[in-house]
């Protein structure tokens, strides 16, 4: 769905006097019929002053601007759009036409088919022979309301681009059609009395017909390549059982707040986001996430608005209302990239700007050259009308942004949100993945599996302290010691002057005393000596173990109090996952901040070689950016430049996946590396990366398709109308053909599945 009137701010930080806020708007757009109309209509907004970038959307009928935010920029955005000849169209408007039967709009083509039927009744019968021919004042009064009644659309938008000095298919169709309508008219008035001529009509009369017909089918199929919006706009109820102090009262849902508590019945859909206060059930996400199963919910675990309570009546406390649900947030994004303008559509907008004059010289040349080689001139004007028929630029603007939509609409049914067309179009040419190890590879949930000390410290103080000192920190590893020690009994204190070294760990004060915790490489760095533990630390590293240690500043330097061992286990699917990218041919590489020895252990249980420079290890995450710009550049893979993807989920991973060439944040991570990220995958199955790159391969294909045949079609088609090959009927007819085929091909992405 189109959000016609959709305002957001684009500035994140404070405006100062050399900062210009920006904003962006998207405007439902009427009336445009080809790209030469979508470019007429992106020209004339880059013209409003203020106006920074316009992208202008063919299939969605729709325009995206960002703009230097003034007072009545909306307005005279709109007032552009308006003065370029074409319609402005509002949110009712737009739900009204999305929410039709499928036959709606079928009158026109229906009449037009009634009224050209007799008309073309004598060309079926010439093929059997038959010499059927209708009075010229018969012709006449079938001919002329298709002419100017039924075809009264082409002559409007035809006039407002004369106007403009723009062409467009309108333009071409009501020259053409006007043309063959005048001579048959000229030749009926100027024939002797009783003189049998033959009159052009029908040419006219069923070009027309056939062109309201293509652009029926057309829309048609436009509906069906926006089905996935309107499908995720159906998930959310209009009503929520919100519980007060008078009970359980329905309420609409736009009156809920956050911290309200919601009742939810089986078989209800969840009205917003929340966590789950009372009860037990299953949710039914796989309109979000893909997922085909039920996940199970209990007391704390958060709720989804959108997806469908399974058992029993639960209560949720709200966290999320409007457009921060994570539905919300899933409808902009997939309406943003099929929005936006990929690449590959530089080209056709550069065609499109020059198409309709050059066709226009081409008919002119084409009436002339037939004319002046002594040829009757209503044989030079009906070849110079198949011409202009023949070439409409329709099947050009639809080629890319149908397939674009189909796309995007596919991957979002199996949890694969594509932010932009660039994204999309960049995916296909992956040929090296690079994933972040720790929540993304592995479980994400390691668990304390050895604490070595030194023979004269206790453990359980060992642990007290290492706990408290991590307990505001939501590193994996730091909520692996708070859940050791709570599982021991042991109380965490508060600490002092905390402070945290980004890539290395923590350093605070507890009871007076100063401690620093975090990796082996930090340490080393401190001065820290492992002493009689070096063994032991070795030995767990070897074993696949990640190993932290924690040192107490004293009087005679820093002291090691410490090492923790952790373990991780990899995520279900990962090793299957790989292997499924390298049958692709793309290089598959691990990035971990973890020590070389554990780094290696897990990678090789991934299936991962650490040999072929498939583990990269002892990693700072400032430093992963620029790991991903040396694998760009071929370091560490084959020489030469490579289109690399970064897989990851925490918010260290954000520079590395903004840094990367296409950047998949996984939807169990955080906002920051889903906002950095160009695609997200919305659970944390890691085959939807190969499904990502496959359903990219798959869309830009058919772009390619689509393109190829739009422009093999015009290169074909007007040498034969100029040669006289073509009629205006059949010239009408391919036309048509053109745009349903462009159509009809982008939805057959509907039909994409991830392989299992």
């Amino acid at each position: 769905m189109v959000q016609s009137f959709r305002l957001h701010n684009m500035t994140t930080a404070t405006p100062t006097p050399t900062t210009t806020a920006t904003a962006s708007m998207d405007i439902a757009i009427g009336g445009m019929t080809c790209a030469s109309c979508s470019g007429r209509v992106e020209r004339a907004l880059k013209k409003v002053h203020g106006v920074q970038e316009a992208a202008v959307n063919l299939a969605t009928e729709s325009a995206r601007i960002v703009y230097a935010d003034g007072e009545q920029m909306q307005a005279r955005l709109r007032r552009a759009v308006r003065d370029a000849g074409y319609e402005v169209r509002t949110p009712a408007q737009v739900d009204a036409l999305e929410s039709v039967s499928p036959w709606a709009g079928v009158g026109p083509v229906a009449m037009g088919a009634i009224l050209s039927a007799p008309l073309a009744l004598p060309m079926v019968g010439d093929l059997f022979g038959q010499h059927w021919m209708l009075p010229a004042w018969l012709q006449f009064l079938l001919a002329t309301p298709v002419q100017f009644i039924l075809g009264a659309r082409f002559y409007k938008a035809g006039w407002h681009a004369l106007l403009s000095l723009n062409g467009n298919m309108d333009l071409l169709v009501s020259i053409g059609t006007t043309a063959g309508w005048a001579l048959s008219v000229w030749l009926w008035l100027s024939a002797p009395d009783g003189a049998m001529v033959h009159l052009y009509f029908e040419g006219s009369a069923v070009v027309i017909t056939l062109v309201l017909l293509g652009k029926w089918l057309e829309a048609r199929a436009k509906r069906q390549t926006t089905a996935a919006i309107r499908a995720l706009h159906a998930l959310r109820p209009d009503v929520a059982h919100w519980l007060g102090r008078d009970g359980e009262v329905d309420v609409p849902v736009a009156d809920v707040l956050v911290g309200d508590r919601i009742a939810v019945k089986p078989g209800e859909r969840f009205p917003v986001d929340g966590t789950l206060q009372e009860g037990t059930t299953e949710a039914d996400e796989s309109m979000l996430t893909g997922e085909p199963l039920p996940v199970r919910k209990d007391l704390g675990d958060k709720l989804t608005g959108g997806s469908i309570n399974g058992e029993g009546r639960v209560v949720l406390q709200v966290t999320a209302v409007g457009v921060d649900t994570v539905l919300a947030r899933i409808i902009r994004l997939v309406e943003d990239a099929q929005a936006a303008k990929a690449p590959i559509q530089r080209l056709v907008d550069q065609v499109s700007a020059v198409f309709v004059p050059v066709v226009l010289v081409l008919a002119l040349a084409t009436l002339l050259g037939w004319w002046l080689t002594g040829h009757p001139f209503e044989t030079a004007v009906i070849h110079a009308v198949a011409v202009l028929v023949i070439a409409c630029p329709c099947a050009l603007g639809l080629a890319t942004p149908a397939a674009i939509m189909a796309g995007t609409g596919v991957a979002a049914q199996y949890g694969i949100l594509i932010k932009d067309a660039q994204a999309l179009e960049q995916a296909h040419k992956v040929d090296v993945v690079a994933f972040d190890k720790t929540g993304t590879l592995t479980v994400g949930r390691p668990r304390l599996s050895a604490l070595l000390v030194p023979d004269a410290t206790a453990k359980a103080e060992v642990l007290r302290i290492s706990a408290s000192l991590q307990s505001g920190s939501e590193h994996p590893l730091a909520r692996a010691m708070l859940a050791a020690a709570q599982e021991k009994g042991v109380a965490i204190t508060a600490p002092q002057q905390l402070k945290a070294v980004p890539g290395c760990g923590t350093e605070g004060e507890l009871d007076g005393r100063h401690y620093s915790i975090g990796s082996l490489r930090w340490m080393d760095e401190l001065g820290v000596s492992l002493g009689p533990l070096a063994t032991q630390s070795a030995a767990l590293q070897a074993e696949g173990a990640t190993v932290s240690a924690m040192a107490e500043r004293t009087a005679h330097g820093l002291i090691l109090r410490a090492l923790m061992a952790f373990d991780d286990e990899p995520k279900p699917g990962a090793s299957e996952a790989l292997a499924a990218l390298r049958a692709r041919g793309i290089h598959v590489v691990m990035i971990s901040g973890d020590n070389r020895g554990a780094a290696e252990a897990m990678g090789r249980r991934l299936g991962l070689n650490p040999e072929a420079d498939e583990v990269m290890a002892e990693v700072l995450p400032g430093a992963k950016a620029a790991l991903v710009a040396k694998l760009k550049a071929g370091g560490g893979v084959k020489p030469g430049s490579h289109t690399v993807a970064m897989v990851g989920d925490g918010v260290n991973d954000a520079p590395a996946l903004a840094a990367a060439d296409v950047g998949l944040a996984m939807g169990n991570g955080t906002d920051v590396a889903m906002y950095a990220a160009g695609i997200t995958l919305m659970r944390g199955d890691l085959a939807l990366v190969a499904a990502a790159l496959d359903i990219s391969d798959r869309t830009v294909a058919k772009i390619r398709q689509n393109l190829f045949w739009a422009f093999a079609y015009n290169v074909a088609g007007i040498p034969l109308a100029a040669f006289g090959y073509l009629n205006p009927v059949v010239a009408g007819a391919a036309m048509a053909l053109s745009s349903v085929s462009v159509m009809t091909n982008a939805l057959l992405l509907k039909r994409w599945k991830p392989r299992q």
